[in-house]
């Protein structure tokens, strides 16, 4: 049995111009009703079974489900009575899940979601973990609850909004999706037993049980999932449905990227960049990524990072790094899908250096690994894809992937001469290269 939670008790204040006297829930979304999208999408991956807990206006849901004769699935409406959070509520209802149910799916009544859901049960079953967490990159982590994951997985930190001024996070959203094991929530289960209390998932629970050494992981995906609880994040969903956006969501629907290099393309070159405090992003690339992001392009950057293998910089630096372009990247309104890094480098007699790193490898540039590795995990349309670079290696990679390519006038500007390779494009800088990409598309 697929059992699936979906939370939709909530009153919708913020969306109050655009209910026309509905329980959130049933906000209208480009012709059909956000419940009813998130029902036949929980169908389609296999869902059979459905508990829907309501609360304000929770005759008006009953009453939708019943005129769609439950849509041919299992459900179950429960009035959960007062509010008690997103947590408070899924406690409360507890008893009410089958006994043979393990582990479940939580779905938030306010969020629009294409997304293949067999891929986030696969990874929750994988690692048999308490709670698997659908983490993404979103347009706006300065006012969003993130999370810090090591490179299994397993979520090592919780940052919730509001953050420090000084911070420098990765940009790995907490997008209110999850999979989560039923015996691990039992120790909060006298919780719900007492007067009701409001508990969160993100603030509270998810807190406390790793705190308490649950075993929580991330799941990161490009795939779509927004929050359309005020009238702005609506409108941007409606708009991401008229342009297709929303339908090419799932990585079932193979999509196509733009590959960036990483230093000298979105970053000043500063020969190896080894230290977070070396980072400063290159003028007009924040706008670049962001008109990448904002038309439906996959962004993905795949660099070369010998300052691995010659022990010049950690993977704790390396983290660090990548949390400021994150962060600053953050401040205009942009965001990488996936990142991709080739710790190795094939020359030895460095001070310092990693011998099981000091490889000759399928992955580094202009090997094409990277590029291979990201159309596989994201379901990438390589002969629709770009690559921006600023190194002949770049360049070569690209063309081995069978991927388009353009070489920038920043960084090397293709001056390293490494290889004889003649791009489709020359561009100033990304900027440039962004503008010919799109106006290619169109």
């Amino acid at each position: 049995m697929r059992y699936v939670i979906i939370l939709a008790g909530g009153k919708g204040t913020r969306l109050a111009s655009r209910l026309n006297g509905k329980p959130k829930p049933l906000v209208d979304i480009a012709g059909i009703p956000l419940l009813e999208r998130q029902i036949l999408l929980l169908k389609q991956c296999g869902f059979d079974s459905v508990m829907i807990l309501v609360n304000y206006m929770a005759e008006q849901i009953v009453q939708f489900c019943r005129e769609r004769h439950n849509f041919g699935m299992d459900i179950t409406i429960i009035d959960d009575g007062e509010p008690r959070g997103t947590a408070g509520a899924v406690l409360a209802a507890l008893s009410a899940i089958p006994d043979e149910v393990e582990d479940f799916l939580v779905v938030y009544g306010d969020t629009l979601l294409n997304v293949n859901l067999e891929r986030l049960l696969a990874f929750h079953a994988q690692h048999k973990g308490d709670a698997s967490l659908f983490l993404h990159p979103n347009d706006h982590p300065h006012d969003s609850d993130l999370v810090e994951i090591d490179s299994g997985g397993r979520i090592t930190a919780f940052h919730p909004y509001p953050h420090p001024e000084d911070a420098e996070l990765a940009n790995l959203v907490n997008a209110a999706l999850y999979v989560v094991r039923r015996a691990a929530l039992v120790p909060w289960f006298s919780l719900a037993q007492e007067p009701p209390r409001v508990i969160d998932f993100a603030k509270d629970l998810f807190p406390q049980m790793l705190a308490r050494g649950k075993r929580l992981y991330g799941w990161c995906s490009h795939e779509y999932i927004r929050d359309v609880g005020t009238p702005e994040r609506l409108d941007k969903a409606e708009r991401d449905i008229a342009v297709g956006i929303y339908q090419r969501g799932s990585s079932l629907t193979p999509r196509p990227a733009v590959f960036l290099d990483r230093d000298g393309v979105i970053n000043q070159e500063v020969g190896f960049l080894r230290r977070r405090d070396q980072f400063t992003l290159l003028p007009g690339a924040g706008d670049a990524i962001r008109k990448l992001n904002r038309a439906g392009w996959l962004v993905v950057v795949v660099t070369n990072q010998p300052v691995l293998a010659r022990g010049e910089c950690s993977e704790d630096e390396l983290r660090a790094i990548h949390a400021r372009m994150d962060t600053q990247l953050g401040e205009y309104g942009a965001f990488i899908d996936r990142l991709y890094v080739c710790p190795h480098h094939p020359d030895k007699g460095f001070a310092g250096e990693v011998p099981e790193l000091k490889i000759a490898c399928t992955c580094r540039k202009p090997e094409p690994g990277l590029l291979l590795r990201a159309q596989a995990d994201m379901n990438i349309e390589l002969r629709k894809s770009w690559l921006v670079g600023d190194r002949t290696g770049d360049i070569l990679a690209g063309q081995r992937a069978g991927v388009r390519t353009i070489l920038v006038q920043t960084g090397d500007a293709g001056k390293d001469g490494k290889y004889a390779v003649q791009p489709d494009y020359v561009r100033a800088d990304l900027a440039a290269a962004v503008e010919t990409i799109l106006s290619d598309d169109k």
